[in-house]
């Protein structure tokens, strides 16, 4: 068991647990629970397969992340008031979570001999669009397309790890490299509130 996949494991542990305390605070039953927190967890990597005709399914070819869903719903349940002060740690996991699936994402993108930039958008589709599609489900405006800085981080990454690609770098460099700079503007956009420009007004909006 290498590092990369233990770092996935912790990533879909933290994701799922996410997807628990939405459903939970939604009041949603056991059942819609599980489900909002399977997708938030591997919906990401579900979608990626699908759309590059992937086989087997992520969780279907390993049945680590149905296990680890499981265990995350359950120790969301028995430890739901002890979370809240873990709240950074887990933050971290989920951060590092986005950042080795989206470098998962572009090399299986790269490995079926997709454009890179096509593989970079599959490994940013694996990192967030299972927090998007757990928004949807909860009747939540999705977080990425509002608030924080999420997916432009696994952009940097991303594009970090093709130009380390392209110039032939050791293979867990890359990875490293790479990883560590979406958590450092996941972690300093979090700390400073650093956003996005919205646009607001065009050249032609008359000025109040």
């Amino acid at each position: 068991m290498n590092i990369i996949y233990v770092l996935d494991i912790i990533g879909t542990f933290a994701f799922a647990i996410s997807g628990t305390l939405v459903a939970s605070k939604k009041q949603f039953d056991i059942f819609g629970v599980i489900i909002i927190a399977f997708v938030t967890a591997v919906g990401g990597g579900m979608l990626r397969d699908i759309m590059i005709n992937a086989h087997p399914i992520n969780w279907i070819g390993d049945l680590n992340y149905i296990w680890t869903i499981l265990i995350a719903v359950i120790f969301t349940f028995l430890f739901k008031s002890k979370i809240e002060p873990l709240r950074k740690t887990f933050f971290l996991f989920d951060t590092i979570g986005i950042g080795v699936f989206t470098l998962l994402g572009l090399q299986k993108g790269l490995n079926y001999e997709l454009h890179p930039f096509v593989a970079l958008v599959m490994g940013m589709v694996s990192a967030v669009f299972g927090g998007v599609i757990r928004d949807v489900l909860t009747s939540k405006v999705p977080l990425i397309f509002k608030k924080e800085i999420y997916a432009s981080a696994c952009l940097a990454g991303g594009v970090v790890y093709l130009l380390l690609y392209y110039f032939q770098i050791n293979e867990s460099i890359q990875f490293i490299l790479s990883v560590m700079v979406i958590v450092v503007i996941r972690l300093i956009a979090a700390k400073y509130h650093l956003q996005l420009p919205k646009i607001k007004d065009d050249l032609f909006s008359k000025n109040n």
